[in-house]
């Protein structure tokens, strides 16, 4: 039988890289195929159009399965993953009423944020009713009461005798205040974190070093930065902890990474590969009595940085995104952000459609079937090996200048991610990097100031000394436009922006409608037209609708005539705006028109301008 089967495609000849680039080029009709196809990351390397099987010929990535060091294909023969649910804890019996009842809707893992002392009695409420050995319990506290807290919960897991199938985590983040506030930690880290391990010998599966790069991703950083800063702080763990007489093994064995997952889908994919493969080789270098010491245990939790306030529900579209990056990158457990939160406490609703949107992925996709579903992609294998080499450079530039800890005490850190939350501020304001809602095709019409809650910070440390060094801007991507439009909302008129078309059909309304969207990202009402006949009819149009701006929409051909005309006939009686980047711009300049809005605009910037000059 085997001689009868048919080969697919053999009668087709194989077809080279230069041959398919030749290809291309002749399509391209003379364009540049590095300046029109070849895509410059933030991550500091070049994106092909297309990979191919040669791409990867070299690369080691594909040489073990899933399950084998270094554990680029994931630490798990199995891709299951536990679904996360964040607890706020104020009220210890409200907590527990909360947990038990998502347990029962599809959760599988706790994460206790506690505002109340880590006291016995409040440890046993909170945990009254839930199965120790069913569930993976996860908590975080104020990181000077991380070994009282680690102390009553290894007393309550022994009472309980789960000590062997017990599977959670505390928090402990000491750079967390400098980090976001400039603070230093009041306790001897090393000392803290040794202590911290002593106490949970006897609970083999309960991780207490954290390494919390999900701030600086909240924050701004970028894909390569969060992987060489991870490793750099997880390496701080492993020097200090190894240094102070512990060993390789009962150090590694606790730290927990809980990173960030954002939008950039496969990047993402490869960047949870990457930072395993690079985790692996940095613990193996310890010597640990056995290579499962060198699994990194994984936690993501999509990104916050790229969440917004207007036209909120795309945020479930960024998380789904996000979500399904890290199920497919194999990662250990999944926290989704609700929709809502960065407006108000996230309510029922929000909090069950982050439970479904993980849900989904595994019951109605079959998400954890499949084990690295990505492997052997010829390009997330190579976006895995670049991204890679990229995390691997910052990771050896914080080692070559003493270590996480120093340069987040220099403030270092916090100075490299700011830089990058500012450049991207920057693309987001030139709509080179996109915000659905936000910066891109807005919702016209919708108001947010009446739906948004002051929550304030839920932590128990104090935040009110001012810091010794640099902090975390933590600005949101769409916080700049947020601020701009909410100052629309709150001002005691709402300026009208009247689209005045005229001309050229295809031109007029391919400019209205850029216009349109250009200006409702400040909140601004938006009058569009089908088209007038003469530059007099429509700027009479305009003032009888009170328009406070008149954007002149027609072709660049059309411009030289029809805008000096319009301009003297409105003699000032609005702010007059050119739709485009006509060639007679400088001719326009010079009888006093300067408005001009086209792709190349700073969006947030000619806004700002807009809202000083319009808002009452």
């Amino acid at each position: 039988m085997a001689e009868n089967k048919e080969k697919l495609f053999t009668e087709f000849p194989p077809i080279s890289t230069a041959e398919w680039k030749a290809k291309v080029e002749a399509d391209l009709k003379g364009a540049d195929f590095e300046k029109k196809l070849v895509w410059r990351t933030n991550e500091g390397f070049n994106v092909q159009p297309m990979y191919r099987a040669e791409d990867i010929k070299d690369l080691k990535t594909t040489d073990s399965l899933p399950g084998e060091y270094p554990f680029v294909r994931g630490t798990k023969t199995n891709n299951n993953w536990y679904i996360r649910q964040e607890i706020v804890v104020e009220d210890v019996k409200k907590a527990n009423e909360k947990a038990l009842d998502i347990l029962n809707k599809g959760v599988d893992s706790l994460g206790f944020k506690l505002a109340v002392e880590p006291s016995a009695e409040n440890i046993a409420a909170l945990l009254e009713g839930i199965c120790l050995e069913a569930v993976e319990i996860n908590f975080s506290c104020c990181p000077g009461k991380a070994v009282e807290l680690a102390k009553v919960l290894v007393d309550y897991i022994k009472a309980n005798k789960a000590e062997e199938k017990f599977n959670g985590s505390i928090d402990f983040n000491p750079y967390k205040r400098l980090l976001k506030h400039g603070l230093a930690f009041s306790k001897d880290i090393t000392a803290t974190a040794v202590e911290l391990v002593k106490a949970v010998a006897d609970v083999k599966k309960l991780r207490v070093l954290s390494v919390d790069s999900i701030m600086l991703v909240n924050a701004g950083a970028y894909i390569y930065q969060e992987i060489g800063y991870a490793l750099a702080w997880g390496n701080q763990w492993m020097t200090a902890l190894t240094e102070a007489g512990l060993s390789a093994d009962e150090v590694a064995k606790r730290i927990k990474f809980n990173m960030g997952v954002s939008t950039n889908y496969f990047m993402e994919i490869a960047k949870f590969r990457a930072v395993r493969m690079l985790w692996a080789q940095i613990v193996k270098q310890y010597e640990p009595a056995c290579e499962c010491a060198c699994k990194m245990a994984v936690h993501a939790i999509t990104s916050e940085f790229n969440q917004t306030i207007y036209d909120a529900h795309v945020n479930l579209l960024r998380t789904q995104t996000e979500a399904m990056s890290a199920v497919i990158a194999g990662i250990d457990s999944l926290t989704v952000v609700p929709f809502d939160k960065q407006y108000k406490t996230p309510g029922e609703f929000s909090e069950r459609m982050a439970r479904n949107q993980q849900l989904l992925l595994k019951e109605e996709s079959d998400m954890d079937k499949i084990v690295d579903p990505a492997g052997g992609s010829y390009y997330v294998e190579t976006l895995t090996v670049s991204i890679a080499q990229e995390g691997w450079k910052v990771f050896l530039a914080v080692e070559d200048n003493g270590g996480f800890e120093a340069q987040v005490q220099a403030g270092d850190v916090q100075k490299a991610i700011n830089a990058s939350a500012e450049k991207r501020h920057t693309d987001v304001a030139r709509r080179k990097e996109d915000l659905l809602g936000t910066n891109q095709f807005p919702n016209f019409n919708e108001m947010a100031n009446d739906k948004i809650e002051e929550t304030g910070c839920k932590c128990c440390c104090s935040h009110e000394a001012e810091g010794a060094v640099e902090a975390l801007n933590g600005k949101r991507a769409a916080s700049d436009f947020e601020d701009l439009r909410l100052a629309t909302e709150r001002a005691a008129n709402r300026p009208k922006v009247f689209m005045l078309t005229i001309g050229n059909l295809a031109m007029r309304l391919a400019r209205s409608q850029f216009s349109s969207n250009f200006f409702a990202c400040a909140g601004y009402e938006i009058i569009d037209n089908l088209g007038f006949a003469t530059v007099q009819e429509g700027v009479d149009a305009a003032l009888a609708k009170e328009a406070d701006v008149i954007v002149l929409c027609s072709s660049d051909d059309e411009y030289a005539e029809l805008a000096p005309e319009a301009y003297k006939y409105l003699n000032g009686r609005a702010e007059f705006v050119v739709a485009g980047a006509p060639a007679c711009s400088e001719d326009l300049k010079a009888i006093g028109i300067t408005n001009f809005v086209n792709v190349k605009s700073n969006v947030l910037e000619t806004l700002k301008a807009f809202n000083a000059k319009l808002l009452k």
